[in-house]
């Protein structure tokens, strides 16, 4: 009965099952909102930072709030776009490679895909609140540029009905959960010790899309093609930059503390 209450929500429910994105009908699906979106982020990341930071007193339940909401949102996600995968695939080789020119971007899959694109500009509150906190030093880069480019990544999944993204769905969104779990711990008080496995798997995540993507590959150029493969060309880039970003985060903040303490 639980599985069936779980199936009907998450991926039988009329409203995925009829999700379709439509470019320039959509919510979302155009090129002026993308380009909008961001550029209104950066805009505020800019403004907002020389700006009075608010009282921890009011922070604090806004975070715990915001941290609540994106942990259960990530667990949703990961569950649905799973099922609806498993559900929905015609054979196993259609999870990492969708047959070219024949996967229209609808029905439930596209329809967790579409809630992780919006999931991601949710999450430029993260950056509102580091601003609000006062801790300069966590707007770093790194979170600018990941908060920013991974909602074109998004975009460019629904546009191109790209290969592959409901396995890079499952994993990334499985991640946020461990990460938001943390975040909304450090907010209630208690900082786990378990910050350094957050970034752990952000880098394993990392490394494992580019091993599934090699199967993608083969797919690809053995057969009749990869539906999306251009999307996945910017999807591997961006990648790229993020492993090495957080690699480079990971040996300043991590190895420097490991080195402190053997001293």
């Amino acid at each position: 009965m639980e599985k069936n209450f779980l199936h009907y929500w998450l991926v039988d429910h009329p409203t995925i099952t009829n999700f379709q994105w439509q470019p320039n009908h959509t919510w979302g699906a155009s090129p002026l909102f993308l380009s909008t979106t961001l550029l209104t982020y950066l805009l505020l990341t800019i403004t907002l930072r020389p700006t009075t930071t608010l009282n921890p007193t009011l922070l604090r339940p806004i975070t715990t709030i915001h941290n609540l909401i994106l942990l259960l949102l990530s667990l949703t996600m990961a569950i649905g776009c799973t099922l609806s995968t498993l559900s929905h695939m015609p054979n196993h080789r259609w999870i990492f490679c969708f047959p070219a020119n024949h996967t229209p971007p609808r029905g439930p899959v596209f329809f967790w895909a579409y809630i992780f694109y919006f999931s991601k500009l949710l999450e430029f509150i993260d950056t509102v609140l580091i601003i609000f906190s006062g801790s300069n030093r966590r707007l770093s880069f790194l979170h600018v540029y990941h908060h920013s480019v991974v909602v074109v990544m998004c975009y460019i999944w629904l546009s191109t009905s790209q290969s592959l993204f409901p396995v890079a769905l499952v994993t990334n969104a499985s991640v946020h959960v461990l990460m938001y779990a943390y975040y909304l711990l450090c907010a209630l008080g208690w900082r786990p010790w378990w910050k350094v496995l957050v970034t752990n798997c952000q880098i394993v995540q990392f490394v494992f899309s580019f091993m599934v993507s090699g199967l993608m590959l083969y797919y690809h150029f053995t057969g009749s093609g990869c539906s999306g493969f251009l999307g996945w060309c910017f999807n591997a880039v961006f990648n790229a930059s993020l492993l090495a970003l957080f690699i480079n985060f990971h040996l300043k903040n991590y190895a420097k503390q490991n080195k402190a303490k053997r001293l």
